[in-house]
């Protein structure tokens, strides 16, 4: 049986990546930046907040101390989004669009760039989002195959074939 996907790694893919990512082989430093981060906005809450019973004053040391605030807020709101932006920025020319065939020894991805031949076994962890299976390898570096536009045979055939193939479960991602 042979699987196809056409994929664009666009910003949406990108954030589906990074999510994956996120919420699997990064899932322990994550929550661990996450929980600082909270604990700095916190903070920075306890410090720019008149305790004395003095009027809240408008400063430069106040301004600053909100603007730090709002930038990790936002940071950690729009993490996914923001990883997937600057690996987007990171790409290689004409790697912006794959057509992935797998096959039962291994799979070829064909882009503008040339053509590479992947092992399953390099594969450490299969993850599924709404839209995309995600292959990840390590904490850095992962592929998205756009389930909208699979040919060769269904979802459910494809989740059967590539756990068989990488020996792995797949992990769901909301």
């Amino acid at each position: 049986m042979e699987f196809i996907f056409q994929t664009v790694y666009d910003q949406k893919a990108l954030t589906a990546m990074a999510k994956a990512l996120r919420k699997t082989v990064r899932k322990k430093h994550s929550r661990r930046s996450h929980v600082f981060a909270w604990l700095v906005i916190l903070l920075d809450l306890l410090l720019i907040l008149p305790l004395d019973g003095e009027p809240f004053t408008l400063n430069f040391t106040t301004i600053v101390s909100i603007l730090a605030g709002l930038i990790l807020l936002v940071v950690l709101i729009w993490e996914d989004s923001l990883n997937g932006f600057f690996a987007r920025k990171r790409m290689l020319p004409g790697s912006s669009q794959a057509v992935i065939t797998f096959g039962e020894e291994n799979y070829t991805s064909v882009s503008q760039v040339g053509t590479t031949i992947w092992p399953y076994d390099n594969i450490k962890l299969v993850a599924e989002t709404p839209d995309y299976f995600i292959f990840l390898f390590n904490k850095n570096h992962a592929q998205a195959y756009d389930k909208k536009t699979l040919a060769g045979g269904t979802l459910e055939d494809f989740r059967t074939f590539i756990q068989k193939k990488t020996n792995t479960q797949i992990a769901t991602i909301q």
